[in-house]
């Protein structure tokens, strides 16, 4: 197998990609976790080793041989893998719409593409859907004050908070001037 171009992620990919679709037991396969881990194990350094092109014609006659054997279980995980895609697909299309109940005004789109709430949006230059079901966006808090009670409006707070944002970044009134005036004097000696 010979992969070529110009993204060296290309190759890595579509060993990965083949591997999978022949080495595609799951975790229910197995009598135990331990051996779950080490068939994973295994797989991925069959994986490392033909990506680095380590003993790329004993891993391959490895791969015919594991083909020949499981060829069965392994058209019945694909098509059990393929069974578990087109259910999610058909449950993400025909999933509940989400009603709000508590008095708001309702929004049967976001972001202007007139998709229901629960569904899933176009995709933007061929990515994956966003998904669109994501709960209200919080509002301001209503009179004036910030998230401690304290006045927005206020000049004092607002000093305080410039004063205590400095200090919780390591900064301080004196440690600036400090910096200040010993950068001025060092030019001097120059």
């Amino acid at each position: 197998m010979v992969i070529t171009g110009s993204n060296p992620h290309n190759k890595e990919i579509a060993i990965r990609r083949r591997i999978a679709s022949i080495y595609n037991k799951r975790e229910d396969d197995f009598p135990s976790l331990r051996e779950y881990n080490d068939y994973l194990e295994e797989v991925e350094d069959m994986i490392f080793n033909l990506i680095e092109g380590v003993d790329v014609q004993a891993i391959e006659e490895k791969i015919k041989q594991y083909q020949k054997e499981n060829a069965e279980q392994i058209i019945v995980n694909q098509a059990r893998k393929a069974e578990e895609l087109a259910a999610a697909q058909t449950a993400s299309k025909a999933g509940p719409l989400q009603n709000d109940t508590d008095g708001a005004p309702s929004q049967s789109s976001q972001g202007g593409f007139g998709v229901p709430l629960g569904q899933y949006a176009p995709t933007m230059a061929g990515g994956q859907p966003r998904p669109t079901g994501l709960g209200p966006q919080p509002l301001p808090l209503s009179g004036g004050l910030d998230m401690h009670g304290y006045a927005i409006e206020d000049e004092e707070m607002m000093k305080l908070r410039a004063e205590r944002g400095g200090k919780a970044g390591g900064w301080s009134i004196e440690l600036s001037k400090k910096r200040a005036l010993e950068e001025a004097f060092a030019s001097i000696w120059v």
